[in-house]
């Protein structure tokens, strides 16, 4: 629609549009996977919400003095919160310098600047603390005149019932991989090749696609790991260990760099009441289990990975966020080893690896890459429920398939 920004979204930009068009309500809760449009959505909303130049649903004009303030971010009744600190928490605030939610809170108390509406948008609320919940709580039920709270959450269990109850919901999902090319296109940032393999790397995501855009070194980390990957599966167990510590760092370099400039980094679910060494269990089979040591205990020739850590800078949230990110990677890399292995190429993500893929799916026996596919995926479950990551990891890597072995 005229006026949006936002691409891939017609039923979530339809919904906002008919807000502006009737009523907007106090409080919206924008939900979906991360990278998908959220924030540009909520952006597109705060634009209607602040536009001086046109009314009702024709907002907004993307022309006037409001519009172009948000476009510019420098609106003063904007109010934006997100995630702080190594936790990568959005804080109830007040203390060491953190911007929390007594801050917004302190902030839409005030009147507006413009004399019109006021809009807060709170990025990666699912992040919120219990204090903070319980102190943003307050203001949903009893909001200032004249403010609309917007609430990005990937996943929205993680929010207290009350909070879901009282806000609008719309619900944004993955995008085509034809609007993420039009996208990079329109904004210079690929030319059409390099948007058509960008655009399936980024899995419907148009935020990971612009970010590999815009950083050259990104998508050639990614690819390095890819290959290490690969490599792995005609290696011994004590080299695929000794790889540990370099897929990790690979992990966080890539990670520091699809980090948006204006968002802090995301890190994995940690449960209250979790200790930091989960059992750790990827095995599939009674035999897996027996040998890569499910139930907590880690194989025999696993080294501790408080003796072999990542590196001593790397606080446990910057741990865990890259090996998130590796974790999705790797089931992409699992996922087109099996395409390739069923000559289903068309299907595949990483193209420019083309060859190496099908070649390595040669050397493979069948179903090593399905059951691979389930540990990874079993992995990410893990590493929600708070398991060591590094651990995590080693499992993984002693499990990946073996060339000419049954996984």
């Amino acid at each position: 629609m005229d006026g949006f920004h936002t691409v891939g979204q017609p039923a979530a930009v339809a919904a906002v549009h008919a807000m502006l068009a009737t009523h907007v309500p106090h409080a919206v809760l924008l939900v979906g996977p991360a990278s998908v449009g959220k924030h540009q959505l909520a952006l597109d909303l705060a634009a209607g919400l602040l536009c001086t130049g046109a009314t009702g649903g024709d907002r907004p004009c993307r022309a006037c003095r409001g519009c172009r303030m948000v476009e510019h971010g420098n609106h003063p009744d904007l109010h934006r919160l997100g995630p702080t600190g190594a936790g990568g928490q959005v804080v109830i605030g007040g203390k060491e310098g953190k911007r929390g939610v007594r801050e917004l809170v302190n902030d839409l108390a005030l009147l507006p600047v413009e004399g019109g509406e006021r809009i807060a948008i709170v990025r990666e609320a699912h992040r919120m603390n219990e204090d903070a919940q319980s102190a943003f709580l307050k203001t949903l039920e009893e909001p200032p005149a004249a403010t609309t709270l917007v609430l990005l959450v990937d996943d929205e269990e993680q929010l207290l019932p009350t909070i879901r109850s009282r806000c609008a919901r719309i619900r944004l999902g993955t995008v085509g991989p034809r609007d993420i090319e039009r996208l990079l296109s329109e904004r210079d940032l690929a030319d059409p090749p390099t948007a058509a393999r960008l655009a399936r790397l980024a899995g419907g995501r148009p935020g990971v696609a612009v970010a590999y855009a815009t950083s050259p070194d990104a998508e050639r980390i990614r690819g390095e790991i890819s290959r290490t990957l690969i490599d792995l599966l005609g290696r011994r167990r004590s080299e695929r260990l000794g790889s540990a510590k370099g897929l990790m760092g690979s992990a966080m370099e890539l990670a520091r760099l699809l980090e948006p400039a204006d968002e802090a980094p995301e890190t994995a679910r940690r449960p209250k009441g979790r200790g930091r060494g989960a059992p750790v269990a990827l095995a599939t089979t009674p035999a897996e289990a027996a040998e890569a040591g499910a139930g907590g205990e880690p194989p025999a020739d696993v080294p501790d990975p408080a003796e072999d850590a990542p590196g001593p800078k790397a606080s446990a949230a910057d741990r865990r966020r890259a090996l998130g990110l590796l974790l999705e990677i790797w089931r992409d890399l699992a996922r087109d080893l099996a395409y390739a292995g069923h000559g289903a190429a068309r299907s595949m993500r990483e193209t420019a690896m083309l060859e190496e893929l099908e070649a390595a799916a040669r050397t493979l026996p069948p179903d090593a890459t399905r059951a691979a596919l389930a540990r990874l995926v079993r992995a990410g479950e893990l590493l929600e429920a708070n398991a060591t990551p590094e651990l995590v990891l080693d499992v993984l890597l002693i499990r990946w398939p073996v060339a000419g072995r049954a996984a």
